[in-house]
């Protein structure tokens, strides 16, 4: 690039070390996790390392010289390695089988220091790199990070000079906050307007953020075959280690069931009956249709469709226990069977009134309508059921966007077909939007003001749509052109709560 000043911000997270040039897992800062990919040494602006500011000393108590725990001898130094990474194409990367991995707890040769298991290291949710190379870096020292996790999650830096001597850094004492590069707290998380900081974790599929390490936050696996289609995962999925060094992971695409050669694949598809997601169909309209399917009943289809589903969805957690969920599988039928667009899974029992709990298009059909389809379809059951709806926070960036603009169009639509009364403005309330489309009442207020159309007038709110709202809602109307049709709906809603074991 000629100007450097537009490379972005990259870190490493890991290397292969190849014959002729090593690759680096690179995580572009401030970007989603998706982008992450790997990158040739041509690529790294090596003049713009960055490293993080020393941790202000802790000051000693009852002003006492070596009371506290920090004392000059016990400085930190965390290095991190902030790289500036071209935006140009990465080349094709080689076979996994030409390819060794760096090792997250790289070999040390300090013999004072004793390591633990890796089976006893607690998860660490800490922004570290791994193993970088002397000859790509610089001439003058070269670098290795072990991660050391205990109850306090802490890091211990090992520095190999050139002369060959170790030095060890002392770790950060217990009740000191450590930060990240980005100068953000440990124990932050991304949020929104609206949305909880902790998110809840009774038995949902809400991920906390707390058992991500580096290995789950690399991606690990090249690419799926699923039906027609070739997939490229955008985060990490725990399908079996086994399967994750191969450069295609081929799945059924009608029981999901996963198999590491197209041979297998084909002799799989001689046994397996399946021409449809199991469990009952309850909607269908033209080629598309919708399988309701039980956790409990289906298990290995449902845990199969959450292990795909986690190759696309950074904010859930896999649970392999599926028994609590409903999934709801959306196809799309031809001569040869249904093929799955998407899901959505919602819980059985729902104390937070939550409607869905993860949400997913697959990539080939994004952008054609079928996630917003999706919502739809998930509000139409709670109609049914006679409930108001929400979807489970936090919601992904592609999520919050797909949902906002339903919501949009919803309440738009609403709005715009009031007829006044006795020649009066119309009127209505938000209980009676939210009783009308199911949406929950905090979300149909969120919508409002991000739209900014409640205003304070004469002593009463009102709402004001501009020429420009009006036009843009009828553009995006004439383009949506899937709709679900009550009429196609054979749904008949369960008291889970008179169930024993669901």
């Amino acid at each position: 690039m000629k100007n450097e000043d537009e490379w972005p911000l990259a870190e490493v997270l890991s290397v292969r070390d190849l014959p002729r040039t090593p690759l680096y897992y690179v995580h572009y800062i401030d970007f989603n996790k998706r982008l992450d990919e790997w990158v040739t040494p041509d690529r790294l602006d090596m003049k713009k390392l960055q490293f993080p500011k020393k941790e202000a000393r802790t000051p000693p108590k009852n002003g006492l010289p070596g009371s506290g725990p920090g004392s000059p001898e016990r400085d930190v130094v965390r290095p991190c390695f902030v790289l500036s990474v071209s935006p140009t194409p990465v080349p094709s990367l080689p076979s996994s089988a030409e390819e060794s991995q760096a090792p997250v707890y790289p070999a040390l040769r300090d013999p004072s220091f004793s390591s633990t298991p890796r089976e006893q290291h607690q998860p660490l949710a800490a922004l570290t790199t791994v193993n970088i190379p002397l000859n790509h870096l610089t001439h003058m020292w070269r670098a290795w990070f072990l991660l050391v996790c205990g109850k306090q999650k802490l890091i211990t830096f090992f520095v190999s000079w050139k002369n060959g001597s170790t030095r060890r850094l002392i770790p950060p004492q217990p009740g000191r906050k450590r930060k990240t590069c980005g100068g953000t707290d440990e124990d932050s998380q991304d949020s929104s307007d609206g949305i909880p900081s902790a998110p809840r974790m009774t038995g949902s599929l809400v991920s906390d953020r707390s058992h991500d390490d580096i290995v789950t936050r690399m991606k690990n696996i090249d690419c799926i075959e699923l039906g027609r289609h070739r997939l490229k995962p955008w985060y990490f999925s725990p399908y079996p280690q086994e399967l994750t060094g191969l450069p295609i992971l081929y799945l059924c695409e009608y029981c999901l069931k996963y198999l590491k050669s197209l041979k297998c694949l084909q002799r799989h598809l001689t046994k397996c009956n399946l021409r449809h997601p199991p469990g009952n169909e309850i909607y269908r309209k033209g080629t598309i249709s919708f399988f309701e399917i039980d956790g409990r009943k289906n298990k290995t289809y449902s845990q199969n469709l959450c292990l795909l589903a986690k190759c696309f969805l950074d904010h859930k957690t896999l649970y392999y226990d599926t028994d609590p969920f409903l999934f709801y599988v959306m196809t799309e039928y031809d001569s040869k069977g249904f093929h799955i667009v998407g899901y959505f899974s919602k819980e059985k029992e729902s104390t937070e009134d939550y409607n869905v709990a993860c949400i997913l298009t697959l990539p080939p059909y994004q952008r054609r309508g079928y996630g917003k389809l999706l919502i739809e379809f998930s509000y139409e059951l709670s109609k049914v059921e006679g409930k108001t709806g929400t979807p489970e926070k936090p919601l992904s960036d592609l999520g919050l966007l797909s949902y906002r603009s339903y919501w949009t169009q919803t309440i738009l639509e609403i709005l715009m077909n009031l007829k006044p009364e006795n020649g009066e403005r119309p009127q209505i309330t938000i209980n009676e939007i939210s009783e009308i489309t199911s949406v929950k009442k905090e979300d149909v207020i969120s919508t409002l003001q991000y739209l900014n159309l409640i205003n304070y007038y004469k002593g009463q709110y009102i709402l004001t749509l501009s020429e420009d709202i009006v036009e843009g809602h009828e553009r995006a109307m004439q383009k949506r052109h899937l709709r679900i049709d009550s009429k196609g709906l054979h749904f008949t809603p369960k008291d889970w709560s008179k169930r024993g074991k669901w």
